[in-house]
């Protein structure tokens, strides 16, 4: 009975191993297609939100021989509006660089796009169509001739574009690029804050083929020695025109390759890149 019941048990075993291991092979065929259905729409890797970012510029850095240290943003002005923002540029949604002036929520500076204020509608205190209390240097793109110019204008009406439907303005202060013996004159004309000051510093220049400079400095220096780096390492010799734009603390840009966030406040406004 003993080797009876061993060679029953051994035959049992025998016509179990097949099944077992089916099972355990059907188990693991359905769990790896199980796994390859569900791992596209799982969320073990983090989107990168750069991905979906404007790419229709060039970002570089440089160093001025005054010890001004500098980034860039190269783009179309085609590619660039001004736009309300309420936040800090490097922490916001778009690239692009801080723009003009502001107090609290306020717009001090133009802003224009299309005819329109970019903070409030027409009329209404800091929405952007003033350059307030002071005629100011103002970076039109008149999107109907395609052509930067500088404008020193106090209020949107005044600025000179082909096709009001299609332009953007952007106050700022005059940099006069071209006329080094009379910037410093106009800038004050147009009561430049802490013109002798260490601040940090945001420019928007263009040059003669039409390319838009959007600048920041991460080194403090006096508007002349932002001005001079500049012109010493922007553009290749080939500057136009340009205005600054709100610095210090204000000095912010956001790109895919680096984010300056000043000293961290909300700005009213900001240059975005749109492609």
């Amino acid at each position: 009975m003993d080797n009876q019941s061993s060679t029953t048990t051994k035959q049992k075993s025998a016509l179990l191993l097949p099944i077992v291991c089916g099972g355990l092979a059907l188990v693991f065929v359905l769990g790896a297609v199980l796994f390859l259905l569900v791992r596209p729409f799982g969320s073990s890797q983090p989107k990168d939100e750069e991905l979906d970012m404007p790419h229709d510029y060039v970002y570089g850095q440089a160093e001025a021989a005054n010890g001004m240290k500098l980034h860039y943003m190269i783009t179309r002005p085609d590619n660039v509006r001004p736009v309300s923002i309420h936040a800090n540029v490097a922490a916001g949604p778009f690239y692009g660089v801080n723009g003009g002036f502001f107090y609290q929520d306020a717009l001090l500076s133009i802003a224009e796009a299309d005819g329109l204020p970019v903070n409030a509608a027409p009329g209404v205190y800091g929405s952007g169509e003033l350059n307030a209390k002071y005629a100011r240097g103002t970076l039109v793109w008149d999107g109907a001739a395609n052509r930067l110019s500088v404008q020193t204008v106090s209020r949107s009406a005044e600025l000179r574009v082909t096709d009001r439907a299609h332009y953007w303005a952007q106050g700022g202060i005059s940099m006069s690029l071209g006329r080094d013996d009379a910037w410093r004159g106009q800038a004050e004309a147009e009561q430049a804050p802490n013109i002798d000051d260490a601040r940090l510093r945001t420019a928007a220049v263009y040059d003669a083929e039409g390319k838009l400079y959007l600048v920041v400095s991460t080194t403090k220096g006096t508007l002349a020695e932002f001005r001079a780096a500049i012109i010493e390492r922007i553009g290749a010799g080939k500057l136009a025109g340009g205005v600054f734009l709100d610095g210090d603390g204000s000095s912010q840009l956001r790109s895919r390759e680096v984010r300056l966030v000043g000293d961290g406040r909300p700005v009213v406004q900001m240059l975005r890149l749109l492609q």
